[in-house]
C-alpha cells in the first residue's frame, strides 16, 4: 500500500477498508484478518493497525468476537456510505461551489 503524506496512515487504511466494504470485496458478517496478520500484510506496525480497527469498531463498520477475530458488521455498507454522502455534502460540495462561483460557472451546465 503507497501512503500519502497528507493524512494519518491509520486513516488511509481505514479508508481502504471501506473501499473493499463498499465494493463487495468484503462481504457484511466476514471475518477479516486480525490487527498482526493485516499489519504484516501492508507493512505497517500492529499499533498503527490497532487504530484503525478501534476506529472502524467505534464507527460500527467492524466488531470483535472475543477471541475469534474482527468481523464486518451487517450494516457496514450502509453506514460507509451515509458517512461519505455526509461528507461530501458537507465539505466536497462547498469547494465546488466556491470555485464554480471563482470561475463564473452556473450550476445549471449540469442539467440535461
Amino acid at each position: 500500500m503507497n501512503f500519502s503524506p497528507e493524512k494519518p496512515i491509520y486513516l488511509q487504511i481505514c479508508d481502504s477498508i471501506s473501499e473493499r466494504i463498499i465494493s463487495g470485496e468484503l462481504k457484511a458478517e466476514e471475518r477479516i484478518p486480525s490487527v498482526r496478520e493485516y499489519g504484516s500484510e501492508i507493512g505497517v506496525n500492529p499499533n498503527t493497525m490497532m487504530r484503525c480497527y478501534e476506529k472502524l469498531t467505534a464507527d460500527g463498520i467492524i466488531y470483535n468476537k472475543r477471541g475469534i477475530g474482527y468481523f464486518v458488521a451487517a450494516d457496514a455498507p450502509g453506514t460507509i456510505l451515509a458517512a461519505q454522502r455526509r461528507e461530501f455534502l458537507e465539505k466536497e460540495v462547498p469547494a465546488i461551489r466556491r470555485r464554480m462561483k471563482l470561475l463564473g460557472l452556473d450550476v445549471s451546465i449540469f442539467q440535461e
